[in-house]
């Protein structure tokens, strides 16, 4: 038990090193908006899962299919 006191109390002294060096967690309001910022990466991010279907199994588990391309001919 003590042992596990110690790495505690090692652990909340770095965390406290750190928030002294990089500042306190930025925190928003927890019962806020989730703020999209739409740049390059989300809508890279939404292309690529774009490109998949959502399969539910005879189990219920949930796995990502990727589509099927078709071609215009």
């Amino acid at each position: 038990m003590a042992r596990e006191h110690h790495r505690l109390e090692h652990f909340m002294h770095a965390t406290e090193h750190l928030q002294g060096v990089f500042g306190p967690a930025d925190r928003g309001a927890i019962d806020g908006p989730v703020v999209h910022r739409h740049d390059e990466f989300e809508q890279a991010s939404d292309e690529d899962l774009a490109q998949f279907e959502v399969e539910t199994d005879s189990t219920g588990h949930h796995y990502g299919v990727r589509k099927p391309h078709t071609t215009n001919s």
